[in-house]
């Protein structure tokens, strides 16, 4: 399902499990992939650690969803949240969810929400569960969304694929009969099976930037068929790589 910037999106937030100073980063983020039509944020709403979401939700315009904590833990702000979530699901007012969590607890709703045909994004700090993150049609690390642009990119784990093994195959499988890859096509192959892939991850913030700067993959600028002034980019394995 290809991205729509007029799908409508509902945001939900869980605010035990996200940072505030965020928040609208994450809105100029989620606007990029759609309409924020509905705007939500879960938790005890009584407990002093929510203070920095409560001073945001009117001028962001975040609809706070109060639950009180029954036992000890925040499993009633999960159950809230996932049940508004599959409300929403069946109303068929909303084209794609953003849910807004490191905690993996979210891990089959998403499963359930894509089953049924609807996009998912995820946003999570890079600690966040590798089963979330896989779950999601689009996970976005928050580390890469802060301001400051000197800040580190979000650390890859040792168990995660290289760099080159994520690009490769998406290269190999894009070519045409000539060898070249469209790089556009490369990326919407990407995204298909490496959903955490983001090209701001590896600190760049296009992907044509992230590939010319490795050796494994040789680029060239096309001209636009329809004689603009834009280019297009293609790439293909270098001649070592492919030997």
């Amino acid at each position: 399902m290809a991205t729509n910037r007029t799908d409508r999106l509902a945001v939900l937030v869980d605010a035990d499990n996200a940072q505030s100073t965020l928040a609208e980063l994450l809105l100029a983020e989620i606007s990029r992939y759609g309409t924020a039509t509905v705007k939500r944020a879960y938790g005890d709403w009584t407990t002093p650690n929510l203070k920095g979401w409560k001073e945001i939700l009117n001028r962001l315009a975040i609809q706070p969803v109060q639950q009180f904590r029954y036992t000890s833990g925040k499993n009633a702000t999960d159950s809230a949240l996932i049940i508004d979530a599959m409300d929403l699901l069946h109303s068929g007012n909303v084209d794609g969810f953003c849910l807004i969590s490191s905690d993996s607890d979210f891990t089959r709703l998403a499963t359930r929400i894509r089953e049924a045909g609807i996009r998912v994004y995820g946003f999570g700090e890079s600690k966040t569960p590798e089963p979330f993150v896989s779950a999601c049609d689009k996970f976005v690390f928050t580390e890469i969304l802060r301001s400051d642009a000197s800040a580190p990119p979000p650390s890859v784990t040792s168990s995660a694929p290289s760099l080159e093994e994520i690009l490769m195959p998406a290269v190999v499988a894009a070519a045409r009969e000539d060898g070249w890859s469209p790089l556009s096509t490369v990326g919407s192959l990407i995204a298909k099976t490496h959903s955490a892939f983001d090209s701001r991850n590896y600190g760049f913030a296009k992907l044509g930037e992230l590939v010319r700067k490795h050796s494994f993959i040789e680029t060239k600028d096309v001209a636009a068929p329809d004689g603009s002034s834009s280019l297009q980019v293609f790439v293909r394995p270098r001649e070592k790589a492919r030997r």
